[in-house]
């Protein structure tokens, strides 16, 4: 069990019948806390850490970086006791580094201006070494112009998201584009239509994926895969489609969106065009989506093996996705997973043992929490919650797995659910309303025979809209409600 030392949970307790018709007693309350626990860093005094990018050093010391240009390192990251932990700098003067990644004694950097890479010659844990890897974009004093980076790639490649200038125009080389920078620091255009983005990662296949947020052409934040010569969404930056040789690497400028139109309206008409693959409905799920982790700890972080988690700055949150490929395009299905970070998550790291580490700002917006910044590490307490583990998409409705047997009394009832969908305006405008609302109606509830599955058939999918699914009623064999019954798919293609 991780991280459970002189922890003392109290649990509300109420009667429950079960499907047999006995009295058990079930947890009334679960607490995100009983499952995966928050362990809070002190920041020394003087250190504005405003955590812009994280990784792990082969020393097991962890790297973050600040977006005012400092770097450092934090040794016993990894105790249970947040006291012992060590700050250390190993670099200043950078530009807002947002991407940390280490390979062969180098640590890589991206800043605002460049992918650079650092080293520690004489080994008293203070930089000596700066290098200019790629600096094959524009940039100028605009607030927001953030480069985000990834860690490396199957190739060894570092993928670059570009905020557009002021998050509305393209004013300088490949600002809203995604950039591929390979190990010999050639730069390769690789995806337009590009607005905010707020993080960037891999998922367990090694596809990567950002996020981008809500404004122009993006109704609401989202998760959004970055296929490789595809557009985003956003025609602000597709002039750079005239830079020499850039066409013959992503092919010809896509045609412009129309707007007020739909998602869905508008892939059928360009097939450059990459949906969202998750959409975060506004203020239900967040306002700022930002970094992209992937928990390949192989069941050190709980049941969620290889399911993808997205931060969000606004509400200070994490939250989890599944998400499933669909004739060569990926969506899925978003949950809340864990909230009451000190401040906005921005940075995120996974590691192999479990750890999820957040690095938080409040700076340009504010974030619930009440500080300026934080650096959070989430450990599983090794105790299962009772959640909806996968959303499956079928031909005609969902398969629903869970972590825990369902009681099949309450999950075999129609009143246990709501469901409903809508989409989002495709416009130039800024964000969007929910629109187009339905109703769908479950014709059909199936329980698996070992109760860890519920098959829902549904009257009528909706493409292109999200599928807002609460479970108020569904319990597990012990009464127990889930710890979070709320599930967002976003169906951009239904199976055949």
């Amino acid at each position: 069990m991780i991280g459970t030392r002189g922890r003392c949970c109290v649990f509300l307790a109420a009667v429950v019948v079960s499907a047999s018709g006995t009295q058990v007693w079930a947890q009334d309350a679960p607490r995100e806390d009983d499952y995966y626990r928050l362990i809070k860093f002190p920041i020394p005094e003087g250190v504005v850490l405003e955590g812009g990018g994280l990784e792990l050093m082969p020393d097991r010391k962890l790297a973050i970086s600040s977006r005012r240009g400092d770097i450092y390192l934090v040794d016993h990251a990894f105790d249970d006791d947040p006291e012992k932990v060590v700050f250390q700098r190993f670099a200043g003067g950078l530009h807002e580094v947002l991407g940390l990644a280490q390979r062969d004694g180098w640590l890589y950097a991206t800043q605002r201006c460049e992918v650079s890479r650092l080293k520690d010659e004489d080994g008293d844990g203070r930089a000596d070494l700066i290098e200019s890897v790629a600096d094959g974009w524009g940039i100028n004093g605009d607030y927001h112009e953030y480069a985000f980076g990834s860690k490396f790639d199957r190739d060894g490649n570092i993928w670059v998201v570009l905020c557009l200038t002021g998050s509305f125009s393209s004013n300088n080389p490949y600002r809203g584009w995604c950039l591929r920078v390979t190990p010999d620091g050639k730069v390769i255009p690789t995806c337009s239509g590009i607005r905010s983005p707020g993080g960037i990662g891999q998922n367990a296949d090694g596809d990567v994926f950002y996020t981008d947020n809500q404004g122009p052409w993006n109704g609401t934040c989202s998760l959004k895969f970055l296929r490789p010569g595809s557009f985003q969404g956003h025609p602000a930056g597709n002039r750079w489609y005239d830079l020499p040789g850039v066409s013959e690497i992503m092919g010809p400028r896509p045609a412009e969106p129309k707007s007020g139109s739909r998602m869905m309206v508008e892939a059928k008409r360009i097939p450059a065009y990459e949906p969202p693959t998750i959409l975060f409905p506004y203020k239900k799920m967040g306002q700022s989506a930002s970094g992209v982790v992937t928990d390949l700890s192989a069941g050190k972080f709980g049941p969620f093996k290889n399911q993808m988690f997205v931060g969000d700055q606004t509400f200070s949150t994490v939250m989890r996705c599944y998400v499933e490929k669909i004739g060569g395009h990926y969506q899925g299905a978003c949950f809340p997973f864990r909230e009451g970070l000190s401040s906005g998550a921005l940075a995120m790291l996974m590691t192999k043992d479990g750890s999820m580490f957040v690095g938080t700002t409040n700076r340009g917006w504010g974030a619930r929490g009440g500080k300026p910044f934080s650096l959070e590490r989430i450990v599983w307490t090794g105790k299962t919650p009772f959640e909806i583990h996968e959303m499956r998409v079928k031909p005609d409705g969902f398969e629903l797995t869970f972590t825990q047997p369902v009681d099949p009394a309450t999950a075999s009832d129609p009143k246990s659910y709501d469901l409903s969908t809508y989409t989002y305006i495709f416009q130039a405008a800024y964000g969007s309303p929910e629109v187009d609302h339905t109703k769908p109606a479950i014709k059909k509830i199936q329980v698996s025979t070992n109760r860890r599955a519920v098959r829902l058939t549904i009257d009528k999918l909706q493409e292109g809209h999200v599928h807002e699914l609460h479970l108020n009623g569904v319990r597990n064999q012990q009464g127990q409600p889930l710890l979070h019954k709320a599930a967002y798919y976003t169906l951009n293609f239904i199976p055949e």
